[in-house]
């Protein structure tokens, strides 16, 4: 029979990491919150913008001229940009984006690089003894373009000059505030989408479509990484707020059961006790 003394520990023990468990999860919603917000609002951006490449493409490609980040070659080497976050208890956040990750690679039959963003990635990466090409960490919860920057750099850099001649983009995307799906998608070389005759609108570009397109196109990849970013950190405080909640639950059923079980090896204590009183007063008769 367990000691009182044991079960009053182990209660204590839980309600402090359910007062813990309750703060993560109230900090978690006023972050996510924010998140949401910003990564909903990227969203029509990221649409017209595409929109915009997409009738420049055509244009170019019609004059002649292929930019290089348009040129399709034939693949022998991939890389991901691999986004995860830098802490845990986000539930199964990080372990379905290395799944994910994890299971293309080993449907690739050319060498595959990654590129990881968060800590998280990184772990995976190197436990994995997958081809490191850079790490990033640290990204604030509320991330600017500037941060972004670099990681669009690299790829941008290493498709251009032949490196690669793949990119894959692999991120969480946030669906609701339970749901967050592991997502992957071709970000180098850019395939402009085809749009309806209905969707296309008359541009006028100046100087010309080409001299605008290089320009517009860097931009595209570096918007197309600050919004899974946003994507990321949406769908990490989603996960980690719902994550918490459930922790927050899970530890007040816990101690409801700690407290049965604590008031129950008292009565057995006491009723023992009464037991052994009466069968020495009858002895004593």
């Amino acid at each position: 029979m367990v000691s009182t003394q044991i079960l009053r520990r182990r209660i204590r023990s839980v309600q402090g990491t359910a007062k813990i468990c309750k703060a993560m999860e109230m900090i978690a919603t006023a972050k996510m919150r924010r998140a949401q917000e910003q990564a909903i609002a990227g969203r029509p951006y990221a649409e017209e913008i595409s929109k915009v490449v997409s009738d420049l493409a055509v244009e170019a490609q019609a004059g002649g001229k292929v930019h290089p980040l348009l040129q399709k070659r034939e693949v022998q080497k991939i890389a991901i940009i691999h986004m995860t976050t830098d802490r845990g208890l986000c539930g199964g956040l990080n372990a379905n984006q290395n799944r994910l990750v994890a299971g293309f690679i080993l449907g690739q039959t050319v060498p595959v690089t990654l590129v990881t963003m968060g800590r998280k990635g990184r772990t995976f990466a190197r436990s994995a003894q997958r081809n490191l090409r850079a790490e990033f960490t640290g990204i604030s919860d509320r991330p600017s373009l500037l941060e972004t920057l670099p990681i669009s750099r690299v790829v941008i850099d290493d498709y251009s000059n032949g490196g690669v001649d793949l990119v894959y983009l692999a991120y969480p995307r946030f669906i609701t505030t339970m749901i967050q799906r592991p997502a992957m998608e071709v970000l180098l070389p850019i395939e402009p989408a085809v749009l309806p005759r209905v969707q296309v609108a008359e541009y006028i570009y100046e100087p010309d479509p080409s001299a605008v397109l290089g320009e517009l196109l860097p931009r595209y990849v570096e918007m197309k990484v600050y919004h899974a970013i946003l994507e990321l950190v949406a769908s990490e405080q989603s996960a980690r707020m719902v994550a918490m909640r459930n922790a927050s639950d899970n530890a007040k059923e816990l101690i409801e059961d700690l407290t049965l079980a604590l008031h129950k090896v008292r009565q057995e204590m006491i009723t023992k006790e009464i037991c052994d009183i009466s069968g020495g007063a009858e002895a004593l008769v």
